[in-house]
Parts: structure tokens; C-alpha cells; sequence
């Protein structure tokens, strides 16, 4: 038998999927909500900020009829909007029912919850602290379920070591639903030292598909030369999880929204690979990153199980009926 040696022998690479990864059932429900809601009312419909924080998802929807707005102020009257799985502060939904628009909650289920939170600890005389980062869209919606000056925003231990509430013994704490458990478990535990009295969430804020892809992360990461979450920048769990792998012993851990982002020259001589996404990125962008790994390597693939996702959230009736 003879072989061709102008064919170069691929390295051999042992591809590690972290499972669960992906989309998570409040993001499926919020991309169904835009596209049911363009096959009834018809394009466009328009969409208040990024329904989920990923460019690919954006672009499809995009080209399918959605139009990407800032502000409602941007929506024409008469026109269908939908509100992103992010949440939103309660004057939006109020200025869209003073104009008449047909709006849709796209809002995620588990962030409604820390709305309602919100709203119980603000009912019940306490100030809230809000452990989240600065400027996210699901941090501005919560705070504004609620008046001003009643959530005080904190991201680090050491913002947590400086806060000064106006009454320490009327406290309660809620969390970004997409944050980093470990960050968030050293907030806690300042809070906590601080001020005994700080009541906390009945049930975990950080959403469970937030927990589940970390956690999966955290099992693969030791094991691999290095590791890429598929994701957008702008998405904080992606984020998160490129800083979880770190810690958990990837030093070359990366984020990176498609294929033709991967710096190939950076995964030369490894011989295990990670590969995660996001809870906003699609499966299509993995399936996409793992062919590209084909066509360089002699692949052979291990998923890593760390738990089955069962969860799935029901649509607005007004898109079902």
C-alpha cells in the first residue's frame, strides 16, 4: 500500500465538550418570542435592545424582520416591540402602554423573580444591595423596578467592605442572575460579616443555566491545554465562564464568537481542547468551531456531563392563543 506523503498527518487532539452549554431555556423563550411575534403581527417588530446578547442571534432575527432599537422613542406608533430577555425598568413597559404600542415581555422568568424581590424588599421597608456589574442591561431593569436611591449596586468584596446602607438592620441582598458563583459567594460573605441581619434570597438568584455551564467548565478546565466558551463579549456569562475556566487551572481560556476568530496558531501543540459556549450562544456556533478543529486535527470528541437540563418556560398567552 502506498500513501500520498504530500498529505500532511493531522496532530492527534482530543476535543472536551462541556455539557450542559448553550442556550438556556429563558433565551429560547425570548428569540421564540420575537419570532412568534413577527409571524403574527408581521415585519417588522421591533425589539428594545439586543433580545439576547449574542451577534449571530441578533443578525438572524435581523434578517428575518426584528429591527434593533434603544428606546422606544425610536418604535413608530402603531408598531409591535418587544422588550429583551434582559429585562427592563418599569417605566418602559408604562411608556409603551401610554403610546399604545402592542408590547411583548420577553423578559427571562428567573430575572422576573429577582424583579419581584425587588419590589417585596422595597414593600417591606428595606434598602437593597444588588450585587451585579455596572451598566448591564439586566442590572439597569432591576434596579428600576423600584424608586431611586433604594438599590445600592455593588460587583467586588471591596465595594462590599465600603457600602454604607442608611439602616444596617433593613437590608436585604439579590444578585445579577449571570454572575460568576465563586465572585459572587465573596460579595456574599463580606455582606454577610458586615451585616448579620441581611436577608437574602429565598432561592438562589444566579440562574440555574448560569450555574450548570460554570460548573461543567470547572470539570473539563483542569484537563485541558486550552479552552474556548463561544460567546459574544458583550454576554456576561460567556465572560464569566472564560473566568472560571482560568481559575479552575486553563490558563488559556478564550472567548470567541465564531470560527474564524480562533487564533489557531495559540492551540499549536496542545493535545486536549475545551470547548463551551454561552447561554445566549446558538449549538450551530459550536457545530461550527468543532468542524473548523476538524480540519486541522484528528479529533476525538468526550462530552462531559455534568447535569440534564429539563427546564423550559411557557410563552406569552397573547402569542399562543
Amino acid at each position: 500500500m502506498t500513501t500520498d506523503s504530500s498529505v500532511a498527518k493531522k496532530p492527534p487532539l482530543t476535543l472536551l465538550l462541556a455539557s450542559p452549554r448553550g442556550f438556556c431555556a429563558g433565551v429560547d423563550r425570548a428569540i421564540h418570542i420575537v419570532e412568534r411575534a413577527l409571524e403574527k403581527f408581521g415585519a417588522p417588530v421591533f425589539v428594545r435592545h439586543e433580545i439576547v446578547h449574542n451577534r449571530f442571534v441578533v443578525e438572524e432575527l435581523a434578517r428575518k424582520g426584528a429591527v434593533f432599537v434603544e428606546e422606544l422613542n425610536e418604535v413608530p406608533d402603531g408598531a409591535a416591540v418587544v422588550f429583551s430577555a434582559h429585562g427592563v425598568p418599569k417605566t418602559v413597559p408604562l411608556e409603551a402602554k401610554r403610546r399604545a404600542l402592542t408590547s411583548l415581555d420577553a423578559t427571562c422568568p428567573l430575572v422576573t423573580k429577582v424583579h419581584r424581590e425587588a419590589e417585596q424588599h422595597h414593600d417591606l421597608g428595606r434598602q437593597i444591595i444588588m450585587i451585579g456589574h455596572a451598566g448591564h442591561p439586566e442590572v439597569i431593569g432591576t434596579i428600576g423596578q423600584v424608586p431611586d436611591g433604594t438599590v445600592l449596586l455593588v460587583g467586588t468584596p471591596e465595594e462590599a467592605a465600603t457600602v454604607t446602607p442608611r439602616d444596617p438592620d433593613k437590608l436585604a441582598y439579590i444578585t445579577q442572575t449571570t454572575l460568576s458563583v465563586d465572585d459572587a459567594a465573596e460579595v456574599i460573605k463580606v455582606l454577610q460579616s458586615r451585616f448579620p441581619k441581611i436577608v437574602s434570597p429565598k432561592r438562589e438568584d444566579i440562574c440555574y443555566a448560569t450555574t450548570n455551564r460554570q460548573a461543567a467548565v470547572r470539570t473539563i478546565a483542569p484537563r485541558c491545554d486550552a479552552l474556548m466558551v463561544i460567546g459574544s463579549p458583550n454576554s456576561s456569562n460567556s465572560s464569566r465562564l472564560v473566568e472560571v475556566a482560568t481559575r479552575a487551572g486553563c490558563a488559556r481560556s478564550v472567548l470567541v464568537q465564531r470560527a474564524a476568530e480562533v487564533d489557531w496558531s495559540e492551540l499549536e501543540g496542545i493535545e486536549r481542547l475545551g470547548i463551551t459556549a454561552g447561554a445566549s450562544a446558538p449549538e450551530i456556533l459550536v457545530e461550527e468551531v468543532v468542524a473548523a478543529v476538524r480540519e486541522r486535527f484528528d479529533v476525538t470528541i468526550e462530552e462531559v456531563r455534568v447535569t440534564t437540563e429539563m427546564v423550559t418556560f411557557k410563552l406569552p398567552q397573547s402569542l399562543t392563543e
